[in-house]
């Protein structure tokens, strides 16, 4: 017998659980400029309980080819990729209305 998701009592390949669980974070992307004028995209808003934030930071900076790094329920990266970072969320399943651009 399959096995049964706890939250919403589905069979696990069948459990939207996870994609609740997107549609309900609010995601801010804005710009920071930090020492020596660099612009710093920050990332805020993801849920780390229910995303792997060292995963989706290591997938955004090969997606923007740039540094950066995950700390205290955030997303750094280095340069302005606020674009970039918003049509990668939208890919990986963030609804466009939750995304909000700064």
């Amino acid at each position: 017998m399959a096995e049964v998701c706890s939250t919403c009592g589905l069979p696990k390949d069948l459990c939207v659980c996870g994609e609740i669980e997107k549609e309900q974070q609010r995601i801010r992307i804005r710009l920071e400029t930090r020492k020596f004028g660099r612009p710093t995209t920050i990332i805020d808003g993801i849920d780390d309980k229910n995303a792997n934030l060292q995963n989706i930071a290591q997938k955004l900076k090969g997606f923007c080819a740039c540094g950066g790094t995950h700390k205290n329920g955030q997303i750094m990266l280095q340069g302005d990729h606020r674009d970039k970072v918003r049509e990668f969320l939208i890919k990986s399943g963030y609804p466009q209305e939750n995304i909000e651009l700064q």
